[in-house]
C-alpha cells in the first residue's frame, strides 16, 4: 500500500528543480507522488494552507508539511 505525497509549487525555477528531485527520490513502490502547481490550480490553494503549507515548493507527506526552499509565500499565490 502507498502513502499520499503531494508536492505543491508555484512553477518558478527553484520549484521546477525541486520537482525533478522530489520525483526522482521518493520510492514510488511507498509514496503516490501528486504534482499541483498553485500558480495555475490557484483553487488549490486553501487545501496546501491547510495542509500547514506557508511557502512554495513544500512536499506534505504522512501529515507534514517539509519546505524544500523559499520560492514564494503562500499569500502571493492567492
Amino acid at each position: 500500500m502507498t502513502s499520499k505525497a503531494i508536492f505543491y509549487h508555484a512553477g518558478c525555477p527553484v520549484c521546477v528543480a525541486a520537482e525533478q528531485n522530489v520525483a526522482n527520490a521518493l520510492d514510488p513502490s511507498k509514496y503516490d507522488v501528486e504534482m499541483v502547481h498553485l500558480g495555475t490550480e490557484k483553487s488549490r490553494v486553501g487545501e496546501a494552507e491547510a495542509a500547514g503549507v506557508e511557502s512554495v515548493p513544500a512536499l506534505v507527506m504522512d501529515g507534514a508539511a517539509f519546505h524544500i526552499n523559499f520560492g514564494a509565500g503562500i499569500e502571493a499565490l492567492k
